[in-house]
């Protein structure tokens, strides 16, 4: 069948504001204004009250955390005493719990218009060695499409790291895990719902050794990296004091600076450093509200940008952004950006958007996503401007921005609508709130 969204209030893609037109699973045609389009239609759906996105793609997340949103022992703190006040608590994690974590996440992420998703887990205590499978089993049931980072850690606090024995794994069993989960779900096909990347945790919780056997089996697998980098002074003076290098100078001795690479945060690079990572080709997560909230500080998005880097927007996690909502995301950014720079206009709407869609996918190493064009996967957002908080907005792709939407309308995901009327399609939220709300309660 195919279906033509008619007539878009305002749509983020040149020559369309007649509307798009998908074919199964695949945009086929944009038409202009004022025209028909020139492929067959079987259904029409009427979008003059829809402002259409492109899927918004979240590209760093830790879905388990929103276990412990607001959580008493880690409000007012920075990153490292908030992390070892958490530690602890995450430590009793079991599959129960971050299946219905990961589901809460999944869900918060569809019905803010986000249509893939990259969570890094990196948590393993004992009866917890299956997360991979349990949290493609949660984004299979919701039909989003996820990037699973197989995290990692290895440095304990009895080894010089930050995090408790009891979460982290050896060497070894990780690597064999890594291959177990890149062989079972890894899709490198277009169109793939599922795939993997290997993602150790930060400088000051692995070691060189699994830095390095990481870059080789994702070398071998044709899959992505990913880490937290250069997140906060305190990670420096770990870096320097352990490793006697900056944490930029441990990635590139251990065969990290390279395309498939993306890094959480990038906050504490020189503009030096912005200019090494645009020659090689990584690409850099935006978290704006977790930077925020942590007091961590501020992505230089321009400078890296202007070296080559592609910069995507994460939501981090759901105890240190303390939500899992894309489009708000976009506005933090924009804010955030703008406070920085100190200029209205060194960053618009326009490239916060961008960051979401077509910089993510660029992070994930996805040609078939984050743009509405002919040939792209039909992965589409689409939000309405009824709320009093849209009302005498003159510019309907502006207005999502500066206005603060919140929530989508309708979600596409490869052609198949996922979320209609704000609700989605054969979930039942209520009953996921109560469960989740039920083991939260354990986590104080």
């Amino acid at each position: 069948m195919n279906t033509w969204l008619r007539n878009p209030l305002a749509v983020l893609a040149d020559g369309a504001q007649g509307g798009v037109v998908v074919a199964g699973t695949n945009i086929i045609e944009l038409v202009p204004a004022g025209r028909k389009p020139a492929a067959r239609v079987d259904l029409v759906f009427d979008a003059s009250e829809h402002v259409i996105l492109p899927g918004l793609i979240n590209t760093h997340h830790h879905f388990y955390q929103t276990l412990t949103r607001a959580h008493p022992d880690a409000i007012n703190k920075e990153l490292f005493p908030w992390l070892r006040a958490l530690y602890p608590v995450w430590a009793r994690l079991d599959p129960e719990a971050l299946d219905l974590a990961a589901r809460v996440a999944l869900a918060e992420l569809l019905l803010s218009g986000c249509t893939t998703a990259a969570d890094h887990h990196y948590l393993y205590p004992a009866g917890l060695e299956h997360v991979v499978d349990i949290e493609v089993e949660a984004a299979q049931s919701l039909g989003i499409r996820m990037t699973v980072l197989r995290g990692s850690m290895n440095l304990s606090e009895k080894d010089g790291g930050l995090p408790p024995y009891s979460v982290v794994q050896d060497e070894d069993t990780i690597l064999a895990d890594s291959e177990r989960v890149l062989a079972r779900f890894h899709d490198r096909k277009p169109g793939a719902q599922i795939q993997v990347a290997l993602a150790p945790c930060s400088p000051f919780s692995v070691s060189e050794s699994l830095l390095r056997s990481s870059a080789e089996l994702a070398e071998r697998y044709d899959c992505g990296l990913h880490t937290h980098l250069a997140e906060t002074e305190d990670e420096n003076e770990f870096c320097e004091a352990h490793y006697g290098c900056r944490p930029l100078d441990l990635l590139e001795r251990n065969g990290w600076l390279q395309e498939r690479t993306w890094l959480a945060h990038g906050i504490h690079f020189s503009e030096a450093e912005c200019e090494k990572l645009g020659r090689h080709g990584v690409g850099v997560c935006h978290c704006p509200s977790s930077n925020a909230t942590l007091a961590s500080g501020f992505c230089p998005t321009a400078a890296l940008e202007r070296a080559g880097s592609p910069v995507g927007l994460g939501v981090d996690g759901s105890a240190s952004n303390d939500g899992s909502n894309m489009i708000q995301e976009v506005r933090h950014a924009l804010m955030l950006n703008r406070l920085h720079y100190r200029s209205a206009s060194a960053i618009t709407h326009e490239d916060v958007l961008r960051w979401a869609t077509e910089g993510s996918a660029k992070c994930l190493r996805r040609d078939d996503i984050g743009r509405i064009a002919p040939g792209m996967q039909a992965d589409i957002a689409l939000f309405k401007l009824d709320e009093l908080r849209f009302s005498g907005a003159h510019d309907p792709l502006a207005a999502l921005v500066l206005c603060g939407a919140h929530r989508a309308d309708r979600v596409m995901v490869g052609g198949r609508w996922r979320v209609i009327d704000g609700q989605i399609e054969g979930f039942d939220v209520g009953a996921l709130r109560a469960a989740h709300s039920a083991i939260a309660a354990r986590f104080l």
